[in-house]
């Protein structure tokens, strides 16, 4: 039987929404695309249910060939041996590379990937083709991802005979906000519509309320607050969170994320088998992308193992006379990604203190992701937080079972014996703020602030007589604003000439239950009641890929002449 044809609409095909046609309301899917795996569940009436592929398998391979006139992802197609990635055509980690600009150091970490990925570090998309007849296909990330939520929509239409349009999906915690619309995009691109976007331990919390709920329905009592730590590390990224858990509400009360994960793991190892690596590889020739993946495949393969084995041999021919053959042992394989433990062990330490939590005060520890299996991160783990996992649910099915919870609570769905009677008080995994006082960062919405939010500060004029003011925004931790996420930029003009300091510049933050943010700007003038000027309203991010500039370009023209500082409160 030929494979289907796949079709990736356009933005303005899926903007609409779509009524369901059946007299029940729809049910949303929940997909979990992992940086190397993915899976997809759904709520079938009484729980939780994993789709599987014609393979019969609930994880798939998260990649996309291009080989040939039809690209293939995971879901349909399935490689003939790990050795077919490296010809080229096969693009995949899409995760680590949506929404990031080529001066982004995980960028060009993903140059020692089996595929072309070339920068000119002036802060765009970087340049991602794959191999296909021996002409490299230029793609995005986003066309990479669509393409494979194409397959993974055909595949649930099939196994739920109706059509699928809702979706919720899980993402990493360090995300930025520009990034979350560029997987909007790749799922409109796929004609799929985003009802929501979960942090992965958020959907981990959702899934740990329904199972503390159903323990207390079986022992027939009233159940007490429990307090977890979750811990989530995947190929791509490490996730924390602290949520107090207590009838089916999962409040989460502190967030913290990185972009750290077994995809350091293996680069580390590469480069430490082969400690010339860079030099070697310092083209990016069909030769040297094969021979990066052969290294590749022989160095994921001994990490997997030494997971349970003391030691691994590891013996690969790369080619051109160069052959590695060493015995690695798991002591070395942690001596060599210290810096990465210490960073997954600081990740836990400030989120208990962001939640002002202590690890006495934990109730459970949940550690999920595929990084979940490696003996240091569970002895870490344990270690930091004083007591045992918690065991009551599969650490690679966690998070989809939760988006799918979710998707089911968000189309509206009851159940008669109260297993949906979930509800998750979410938080801002990052700060929101403005430039200000010269090149400071000043968070209007901190970090761990719960959703929805609505918060303001006053700002006033730099200069004297100053008529305009440049409202930059972005999200972050950094005190530098620039060192932060830029999510958009807007103009005030028509300030009444003034002493400095004598405007108010009002600016507000919302953040509505569905994660929208807007930014208003108001301007007062002393003495009065209204806004001198119009409120403007701005919905952020307004940026696309290399827009920073004209921020740039706008306070390089004027200088300071635009700036703000903070009204000191009295």
């Amino acid at each position: 039987m030929a494979e289907p044809a796949y079709t990736v609409a356009s933005d303005s095909e899926t903007t609409g929404e779509e009524k369901s046609s059946s007299a029940f309301p729809e049910i949303a899917i929940g997909i979990d695309i992992g940086t190397s795996q993915c899976s997809v569940a759904v709520w079938n009436g009484s729980q939780v249910e994993l789709l599987k592929n014609t393979r019969n398998q609930k994880l798939m391979r998260s990649y996309v060939t291009f080989k040939d006139d039809i690209p293939s992802g995971g879901v349909s197609y399935q490689l003939s041996h790990e050795h077919e990635m490296l010809s080229g055509a096969v693009i995949f980690n899409m995760k680590r590379l949506i929404g990031r600009v080529d001066t982004d150091p995980v960028v060009h970490s993903s140059k020692s990937l089996p595929f072309l990925v070339q920068t000119l570090d002036i802060g765009v998309r970087p340049f991602i083709a794959a191999l296909v007849n021996n002409v490299w296909r230029s793609t995005t990330p986003e066309e990479v991802l669509a393409i494979f939520l194409v397959e993974l929509r055909v595949m649930a239409e099939s196994q739920l005979k109706r059509p699928i349009r809702n979706v919720v999906l899980s993402i990493p915690v360090s995300f930025s906000r520009f990034q979350l619309t560029r997987i909007e995009r790749a799922c409109a691109m796929a004609g799929l519509h985003v009802l929501r976007l979960m942090p992965e331990p958020t959907a981990v919390a959702l899934l740990y309320a329904q199972q503390q709920q159903q323990m207390i329905h079986d022992n027939m009592g009233s159940g007490s607050e429990k307090i977890a730590l979750i811990f989530n590390m995947g190929a791509g990224y490490c996730d924390a969170a602290v949520t107090a858990t207590a009838g089916g509400v999962s409040q989460i009360k502190a967030l913290a994320g990185i972009a750290t994960g077994g995809e350091d793991f293996l680069q580390n190892m590469m480069r430490h088998l082969l400690p010339n690596f860079d030099n070697l590889f310092s083209s990016r020739g069909i030769n040297e992308i094969k021979s990066m993946g052969l290294l590749r495949v022989a160095t994921q393969d001994a990490i997997h193992k030494l997971s349970f084995e003391e030691s691994v041999q590891i013996d690969v021919d790369l080619g051109n006379g160069l052959r590695i053959c060493k015995q690695v042992s798991r002591e070395e394989f942690e001596e060599v990604n210290q810096k990465i433990f210490e960073k997954c062990e600081s990740l836990i330490i400030q989120c208990l203190h962001d939640a002002k939590v202590e690890a006495d005060d934990l109730t459970d520890v949940i550690v999920v992701g595929g990084c979940s299996h490696i003996p240091k991160i569970k002895n870490l783990v344990k270690s930091v937080c004083k007591r045992e996992l918690y065991k009551g649910m599969n650490p690679l099915e966690a998070a989809v079972c939760g988006t799918a919870l979710e998707g089911a609570v968000a189309s509206g769905i009851s159940d008669p014996f109260g297993n949906l009677d979930l509800l998750t008080i979410q938080a801002t995994p990052l700060g929101i703020g403005i430039r200000a006082n010269g090149n400071s960062f000043v968070p209007i919405i901190p970090r761990n602030t719960t959703m929805p939010a609505r918060k303001e500060l006053v700002f006033t004029t730099v200069n004297d007589n100053q008529t305009e003011v440049l409202i930059i925004v972005h999200e972050g931790e950094t005190e530098k604003a620039d060192e932060n996420h830029l999510l958009g930029y807007f103009k005030i003009s028509g300030i009444p000439p003034a002493p400095k300091g004598v405007p108010e510049i009002n600016v507000c933050m919302d953040i509505n239950a569905s994660n929208v943010l807007r930014v208003l700007a108001g301007v007062i003038m002393p003495g009065s009641q209204q806004p001198v000027v119009p409120v403007m309203e701005v919905r952020m991010p307004t940026v696309d890929d290399g827009h920073g500039w004209c921020a740039e370009a706008l306070h390089r023209a004027y200088g300071s002449t635009l700036d703000l500082m903070t009204v000191q409160k009295k």
